[in-house]
């Protein structure tokens, strides 16, 4: 078939900060899938290797910023023969409209994948207004 699609693997990008790290190791710019419904933004966030408890996501002046570190993993012995993803830190921003009812924000860490889900404003519902007669 020549309509066929081909899926390519994309290797891992450092990301090229500005600010000084505190912490050593590369930094990491994680892939994200965008959906947006009626209702509803949700970003399904790739950060594999990262646990819950080493991940922050932190809203703030309307910006709202994940990170999560990779820690190595010291406690299996031998000689590591392939390593499905690199130790370091996940960073990544993003500016938040008015339109996202930040106070509603749900975020859950299932297998490496972090889903966010913003809701939007409830905009006033169009009605008739019915009119009585004095």
């Amino acid at each position: 078939m020549s309509d066929s699609k081909e899926m390519k693997v994309i290797e891992k990008q450092a990301l090229a900060s500005a600010a000084e790290q505190t912490k050593p190791g590369p930094v990491f710019t994680p892939n994200v899938d965008i959906f947006e419904t009626e209702k509803a933004i949700t970003l399904l966030v790739d950060m594999p290797g990262v646990k819950a408890n080493e991940l922050n996501v932190d809203l703030r002046d309307d910006t709202l910023t994940l990170t999560g570190d990779v820690l190595p993993n010291v406690g299996t012995p031998g000689e590591k023969v392939y390593v499905e993803y690199e130790t370091g830190r996940y960073y990544r921003q993003f500016s938040l409209s008015e339109v996202i009812a930040q106070e509603k924000i749900d975020a859950k860490l299932s297998d490496g994948v972090l889903r966010l889900t913003l809701p939007k404003v409830e905009k006033a519902t169009p009605r008739r207004i019915a009119v009585q007669a004095g």
